[in-house]
């Protein structure tokens, strides 16, 4: 495996539209990757913001592009 790190980390930390939301299936906006080590959760913006307050604590990364709803094209 020439040229790889083993590690997901350099991949990318945009999210996209196929990207959904673990709690209602819409698009994803939000990566909250667990301190544990068990993986990330992905939400939409709603529901971002009903668990932000108690889940980001205890997140070793919180991606949030939400600002991307206020984008137009």
């Amino acid at each position: 495996m020439t040229g790889t790190t083993g590690t997901l980390e350099a991949t990318t930390n945009t999210l996209t539209a196929l990207d959904r939301c673990d709690r209602c299936g819409a698009q994803a906006y939000v990566r909250a990757v667990l301190s544990s080590g068990t993986g990330a959760l992905l939400f939409c913006n709603h529901h971002a913001r009903q668990v932000e307050e108690t889940l980001r604590p205890k997140t070793s990364e919180w991606v949030d592009e939400s600002g991307r709803l206020a984008e137009t094209g």
